[in-house]
Order: C-alpha cells, then structure tokens, then sequence
C-alpha cells in the first residue's frame, strides 16, 4: 500500500516547496529507557506528538564521533509536532561513543555494522568497522531492535557525518528522500565503496513492515540555525507522509 501513495506524496511535496512546518498542535507524551550501552550508560528515546499517529523515529547518533545529529534531536525536542504524528527521537543509540568520541561503543564495535539483517563477520576490536563476535552482539544493537520491533516505525531517520549526501531511492521512500534533500539543500548523490553490512537503516528497511528508513549524511560541522532547518525537514516529510497515506486511506 505505501507504494502506492509515492505519485501523491511527490505532488505534494511539490506543492508544499520548502516552507517551514505549520505545525497544529505538540504534547509531550513520555521518555524512556529503552536499554543500556555497555557501561550501563542508558539510552533514552522521548516521544512527542499524538499516539497512533503514523510513527516516525530519528535517531542522532549512531557513531559516537559523528554527534552533529544531537544539534537536530535537540530541535525536534523543542518543536511543535503536528497533530496525527507519533514522532520518536533517540539522541544517541551510543552514548559511550559519543561520551568518549569514538566511532564504535565501549567494546569498539562499530554499530552500523552490527545489525541482524546482512550481518558480516569484519576485522577484529580495533578495526574501524570491527562488526561484532556476531550479529547483534551488543546490548545497543539488541535495544534499537527490540524498541523498533514494538514501535513498527514507518519512517526512520539516521544521521551520520560528514559526506554531506543522501543517496537515491525508489517508491515512497525515494520520494521522502528527494524531499528531505529539496528542503535541507543536502544532495541527492549515490554513496559507491565500501562494504555496507549489518546496516541499521537497511535492517529496519527490510524487517520492519511496510517500513522505510534512510540515512542523512550531515557534513563536517552543523550549526544551531541549520539544525533548526533539518528538525523542519523531519516534520514536514512526516507531515507529507501523514497526509499521502490518510488520502490514500479516505479512497
């Protein structure tokens, strides 16, 4: 079905051109703990708008050197949220790793390389990708899916830095992709290289249903005002989500 809707989401985004979102209404609705890092260091997701909405989730941090991100959660933590959006912001899904400004956790194990789905045996603790003794190995990997196999998201957003792209999609997600590009002025340009496996927003892709996720690869340094532009990218593709899937649902 979301499919189906991309034709009518691309119109509208069309239409809405890059104008800030005309938020309705916002409430705070909860903040969890949905797991524990490798020293014990919790990992909290808040939750904002209105339960039942069509779910989105942000995720900030997901390498610890990479935390421009924070900069966006932080806004989106202080937006008005639109009404029939249950927007879910994680911060960091690795705080060790933003704590200590590295790439991986505590253990050095590179996340984004630790996921079920794809997962690769890679290098050893010390390699920049080390990927895990196997698949969700860590208790971060193992909170993000289990949070995300209760909240069945049909959006997800991951920041990463610095390439300063966002690659090319197909369908509905390619049309919120080219979106979030057309209002952040971040390009659309195909990522080529490396060995991509055990990536969290290709995991959720394909093992959450009807779920789209993509990447966000923010450029070196991220400022408070372009942070603002980017939680009114978040709002306005969600915004364009909600409307797309309740028309194709009146039909």
């Amino acid at each position: 079905m979301l499919r189906r809707v991309a034709g009518l989401l691309l119109a509208c985004a069309i239409a809405s051109g890059v104008a800030p979102a005309q938020a309705q209404s916002s409430s705070f609705l909860e903040r969890r703990v949905i797991g524990t890092s490798v020293l014990g260091t919790p990992i909290e997701a808040v939750r904002l708008g209105t339960k039942g909405g069509v779910v989105v989730v942000v995720v900030g941090v997901i390498h610890g050197n990479e935390a421009a991100g924070l900069l966006i959660t932080d806004a989106l933590q202080e937006a008005v949220v639109p009404n029939g959006i249950d927007l879910w912001i994680i911060p960091t899904m690795n705080p060790d790793g933003t704590a200590l400004d590295q790439r991986g956790n505590a253990n050095r194990v590179d996340l984004n390389r630790n996921f079920p789905y794809n997962w690769a045996k890679m290098g050893k603790p010390g390699y920049w990708q080390f990927a895990g003794k196997s698949k969700a190995s860590e208790p971060e990997t193992k909170a993000i899916v289990a949070f995300m196999r209760e909240i069945k998201p049909t959006l997800g957003i991951w920041y990463h830095q610095d390439l300063n792209i966002i690659s090319p999609g197909t369908g509905l997600e390619g049309t919120m992709r080219s979106a979030y590009s057309r209002l952040t002025g971040i390009p659309i340009k195909r990522i080529t290289g490396g060995r991509y496996t055990g990536v969290a927003a290709t995991w959720q892709r394909n093992s959450i249903k009807d779920g789209m996720a993509f990447v966000v690869e923010l450029g070196k340094t991220l400022d408070s005002t372009q942070a603002k532009v980017h939680s009114s990218a978040v709002l306005n593709i969600a915004m364009l989500l909600r409307d797309g899937l309740s028309s194709k649902l009146d039909k």
